[in-house]
């Protein structure tokens, strides 16, 4: 997915919320989107955290307000392949899906998903470009454009593996999935990580990418930056 018409508004990033509904209020009334800002969700919206469907609910309220532009993580790929019967349910279950169906009060069947709820995870792209920036959930082949990457290379490409080079594009990357225990964000220069592992303890991450301005707010909703 790619935008090139320019904005007057802000283009706000947002690192992965993992059902952390409370930070995901508390940084959105702090940034408070207007209507020509850009906020862009890197990916995991769901699992591990205690209230997906909250956090869900609430980017369908904040793109009511705003240009929201949500992508997939490998969470959402793994609940999605779930729902469409392409894979075995255990590997979600293991890595956060049983906190999802909590939160969405799962009854046994699969059909769990309000109708909003399953068009906005159908609509999730994997990558988007604007400007001099271009965002992806877990990493990018610097040698590959965005359109011919690998589901592998966005969705689930640990950092820890290795951080790639420079993409060939020369613009510069925002991306999540590798969770930074610390809470610090990564930043080294071509690519910059906003996954702050807000629901083992940490906090939640956005940055607007242009100006670099910071907000973080822990599992509580506490606002730290």
């Amino acid at each position: 997915m790619e935008q090139t018409n320019e904005s007057t508004g802000r283009l706000i990033a947002i690192g992965d919320i993992h059902g952390c509904n409370v930070a995901l209020q508390a940084i959105l009334a702090a940034i408070d989107p207007r209507p020509n800002d850009i906020v862009v969700t890197l990916g995991d919206v769901v699992d591990r955290g205690p209230d997906s469907k909250g956090a869900v609910e609430t980017l369908l309220q904040c793109g009511q307000k705003t240009q929201l532009v949500a992508l997939q993580g490998n969470h959402e790929e793994m609940m999605l392949n779930v729902l469409r019967g392409s894979e075995s349910h255990h590997s979600w279950l293991r890595y956060g899906g049983v906190e999802t169906l909590d939160s969405y009060g799962f009854d046994g069947g699969l059909d769990f998903l309000p109708e909003s709820h399953r068009v906005f995870f159908e609509s999730l792209g994997d990558y988007f470009v604007y400007e001099d920036y271009f965002f992806t959930h877990a990493a990018y082949d610097p040698a590959v454009p965005l359109e011919e990457q690998t589901v592998e290379m966005l969705r689930w490409h640990s950092l820890r593996q290795g951080v790639p080079e420079p993409h060939h594009s020369g613009k510069t990357a925002f991306v999540g999935h590798t969770a930074n225990h610390e809470g610090q964000i990564l930043d080294v220069g071509h690519l910059v990580c906003l996954d702050t592992h807000c629901y083992g303890g940490g906090c939640l991450t956005a940055m607007d990418v242009r100006t670099r301005q910071v907000w973080q707010a822990n599992p509580d909703g506490v606002l730290l930056s």
